[in-house]
């Protein structure tokens, strides 16, 4: 890897193009590398992984709406001999709409239920979220398996990378602002782009994805499902406009009215930033976790944690047993889903699904009791209702730790952790301490994911929505993706059941 110094500099310094991080993107994304067996399988396991999270999406309330918008764009224009031009698959139904609106659809029923990967460091990701706009393109335009696999790990390569090197929370810059420039990085990669189209791309798509946290603070919207496929979006429109010939604002990053001078560290900023060399193959997917649980991604070994307790301790499921819970963690769990947000919507049973989701005092209570966690039950109102619930949540605090929190930040595998301890006192005045660092599911944990947890994560979550004989024709196609053809590609798609969908009814809007 090399290590990019990036800072602002001011207009009468003139940096050239070349020094510009987003054309060292643009070089990364241009390099024909050889994508290796090992990443291969693991675009595999993540395009069945992001299927599985959306098709559970598919009859929940944003799901049905970005889908209704992408309906409402049809690809009227071909197919075209000459172009070759398709449209790409909504999830769910058949058809070929307008590519955009394709990333739109599929990446908020990617990410409605918060269930599908993960990548933390410097700043937070959900890199799965690329996979949406970049199967779109290639629906769209006719590429091949391979082609989209290059794609992918492109994708997944710069988002990890810029990751890894730039906080955004810190200034409330949501993290989607690392994925409009990774999705047309990974767009340029699979079209075999220039650089100085890729490069124009990834300065639009930053330009135009950048935007506050506050959709993931108090009140936790709907938008927090559509502000990835937003950005992927956006991605897809930027590399149309640049292929149009047209330019975006320059030095994106650098500038001294750019991104990083306003939004992020200032003026005197520095940030190194790490990329693949020349030839070196893109492997940052292989960083990347995926999750067994529907909660955000802190969340996951405290749920794994609380399911062990429930089995050791089933006394703590009764309220009327317990006098505290402390749980010591990072300062991210502390400060983002813990009790250190001082958010009251953490507590209030009556709060969206979102808002529980980023409530780690709900989620392990609710674990701790149940011992398991549902992606639908689990975030129920009457579940979050339950009086012993309410009074037990009540009694869950977060508090920072140093050590997990520099654990969290570690840069070695070995030791980043995403967990801690949690310290229960009984009204018997006995005392139960345990930890945990990373959930089961992850590289390093009890029982890390393989691909039959995938194909089993994507048959539990397609139950009910999609006939065995669709999952079995997706499952088979997907597997082979490396060797499909155009054609094949253009069938990466899962249909509902007949008369699931139908019977929503669609909302309405302008279009």
């Amino acid at each position: 890897m090399n290590l990019h110094e990036v800072r602002v500099h001011k207009s009468e310094e003139n940096l050239p193009r070349e020094g510009q991080l987003a054309w060292k993107i643009a070089e990364v994304a241009a390099d024909p590398v050889a994508v290796t067996p090992e990443v291969t399988d693991m675009v595999i396991n993540r395009v069945i992984d992001n299927a599985a999270v959306a098709v559970a999406s598919i009859t929940r309330g944003p799901g049905i709406a970005a889908r209704a918008q992408a309906l409402d764009h049809p690809y009227e224009h071909g197919p075209s001999e000459a172009l070759g031009r398709h449209g790409a698959s909504v999830f769910g139904v058949t058809g070929g709409y307008s590519p955009e609106w394709a990333a739109w659809a599929n990446g908020v029923a990617v990410r409605e239920l918060d269930y599908h990967d993960t990548f933390l460091a410097a700043e937070y990701s959900h890199p799965g979220d690329n996979i949406p706009p970049i199967l779109a393109v290639a629906q769209h335009v006719g590429c091949t398996g391979g082609q989209l696999v290059r794609g992918i790990a492109t994708g997944y390569e710069i988002q990890v990378d810029l990751v890894k090197a730039i906080s955004l929370h810190k200034h409330k810059i949501d993290h989607v602002a690392h994925l409009g420039p990774s999705a047309a990085a990974g767009i340029g990669t699979m079209l075999g782009l220039p650089e100085e189209t890729i490069f124009q791309a990834v300065g639009q798509a930053l330009h135009t994805t950048t935007a506050t946290r506050q959709s993931r603070k108090g009140e936790i919207s709907t938008w927090k499902a559509h502000a990835p496929a937003f950005a992927g979006k956006m991605a897809v429109e930027a590399v149309d406009r640049a292929l149009r010939g047209q330019t975006s604002p320059t030095p994106i990053y650098e500038g001294e009215d750019g991104v990083i001078a306003w939004l992020l560290d200032g003026p005197d900023a520095r940030y190194e930033v790490p990329l693949p060399a020349k030839g070196e193959a893109k492997r940052a997917i292989l960083d990347t976790y995926t999750k067994e649980h529907s909660a955000e991604y802190q969340a996951q070994a405290w749920i794994d944690l609380a399911r062990k307790l429930h089995g050791e301790h089933p006394e703590l499921a009764d309220p009327a047993n317990v006098g505290s819970v402390t749980i010591h963690t990072s300062h991210h769990t502390h400060y983002v889903i813990g009790s250190g947000a001082n958010d009251p919507q953490k507590y209030d049973p009556t709060a969206s699904r979102e808002t529980l989701d980023h409530s780690i005092p709900y989620i392990f209570t609710v674990a701790l009791q149940d011992g398991a966690w549902h992606h639908v039950d689990s975030y129920a109102p009457e579940r979050a209702g339950r009086p012993d619930t309410v009074e037990l949540w009540n009694k869950v605090r977060t508090l920072e730790d140093d050590e997990w929190t520099r654990r969290y930040h570690s840069e070695d595998p070995a030791e980043k952790a995403f967990g801690g301890r949690v310290e229960i006192i009984l009204h018997d005045g006995s005392t139960i301490t345990d930890e945990i660092a990373v959930a089961d599911a992850h590289p390093l944990g009890a029982r890390p994911f393989a691909r039959a947890d995938y194909v089993r994560k994507f048959r539990t979550l397609a139950e009910g929505v999609i006939e065995e004989a669709e999952i079995v024709r997706f499952l088979e196609l997907v597997e082979r993706l490396p060797e499909l053809t155009v054609d094949e590609v253009r069938e990466l798609n899962v249909v509902a059941r007949p008369g699931l969908l139908e019977a929503l009814p669609l909302p309405k809007g302008l279009f």
